[in-house]
């Protein structure tokens, strides 16, 4: 059960909400770039050196698929060499605003865990 049958799971009507949203942010870097490209538009080669151990074959294919499911607008600025830009889409924004909520809640989940840990 890999990546193909999460983000198909994306475009399948009969799932519920939360599991649509979910198969659009799965993987280990969607979340963080979101968070990234928040704070406004990146370049491919920024975006990896603020990822150490993001692959380029990774990022590049994790920013297509959040292309293409309309989370970022990639722009090629025509210059010598070519310059690549990513931003967030206005949907792609919404997602992030709508991840923080989960995002404070999972927080407060790992700090349960340390709480519960006992002390050797």
């Amino acid at each position: 059960m890999g990546m193909k049958m999460t983000r198909s799971r994306a475009q399948d009507p009969n799932v519920c909400g939360v599991t649509a949203a979910i198969a659009v942010i799965d993987g280990k870097w969607k979340t963080v770039l979101l968070w990234t490209l928040e704070s406004g538009p990146h370049r491919p080669g920024e975006l990896r050196r603020g990822l150490p151990g993001l692959t380029e074959k990774v990022l590049t294919q994790t920013l297509r698929e959040m292309e293409a499911d309309g989370l970022v607008h990639r722009e090629v600025h025509d210059v010598r060499p070519l310059k690549t830009v990513y931003s967030l889409t206005s949907f792609g924004r919404e997602l992030a605003d709508a991840l923080e909520p989960l995002s404070d809640w999972g927080h407060r989940r790992l700090e349960k865990l340390t709480e519960a840990q006992p002390v050797s």
